[in-house]
């Protein structure tokens, strides 16, 4: 995928959005689900105004992101090394409330590695780390809001513009046992974080590839862990 520069002089949009639809958002405090508990609102929900350095910045150009950067195969892996593991390809579109892909929006993906344990000092899972995979990458999305990654599956056991959310992959039959999955009440929500598997895409005995589009703002927005109240 070949991506653009974020055109410097876009005027930015500005007014009201849809409404968020909170049926298509768990609440935010789901007991079953522990970190919740601490993480949820104690007062009303406040709506703000974005402010316009929000609105309009920061801009990523990519001399920030070295040539690997979205290949987390070989971006932390030695000379001549590759991460272990199932590899795929993930790839979509950032798109906003009506549909329109998002432009020079910097995306960042962090995963488990295929034994499912992070590379974080206070990860405390039994698999080994593979010392050829960082978990970690980004890149920037296209003129039609287009990005890719290239990376292995994730073995089981996301500044004021970060969002983060979760993604899960299509067969997978843990899914409807995660216990953020079971704090949404609408199936089609949960289809949403979940990559569609994508034979048309996939590189013959190299990489199966899912499709997982990103939505932001409006009624049927992604669900973004760190963002419950809006975005």
């Amino acid at each position: 995928m070949t991506n653009s520069r974020f055109p410097a002089n876009r005027t930015p949009e500005i007014g009201a959005i849809f409404p968020r639809d909170r049926n298509w958002h768990p609440p935010a405090l789901t007991p079953a689900y522990k970190t919740s508990v601490l993480r949820s609102p104690r007062r009303p929900l406040l709506s703000l105004d974005n402010t316009l350095s929000e609105l309009t910045g920061p801009v990523f150009g990519h001399s920030i992101l070295g040539e690997l950067d979205n290949d987390l195969i070989h971006n932390f892996a030695g000379p001549g090394e590759s991460a272990i593991g199932p590899r795929i390809l993930v790839y979509g579109r950032l798109l906003d409330e009506r549909g329109i892909g998002i432009a020079g929006a910097l995306l960042e993906v962090w995963q488990a590695n295929a034994g499912g344990r992070y590379r974080h000092k206070k990860e405390t899972y039994l698999a080994p780390l593979d010392p050829n995979f960082g978990g970690c990458g980004r890149t920037i999305t296209g003129e039609d809001g287009s990005y890719c990654f290239r990376t292995i599956q994730p073995g089981g056991h996301g500044f004021a513009q970060r969002l983060i959310t979760q993604m899960y992959f299509e067969g997978d039959p843990m899914i409807w046992r995660c216990p953020i999955v079971r704090t949404i009440n609408d199936r089609r929500a949960i289809e949403g974080l979940t990559a569609a598997l994508d034979m048309e895409a996939t590189i013959p005995m190299d990489a199966r590839a899912y499709k997982f589009d990103i939505v932001l703002r409006g009624r049927r927005s992604t669900l973004f862990e760190n963002r419950i109240e809006g975005n």
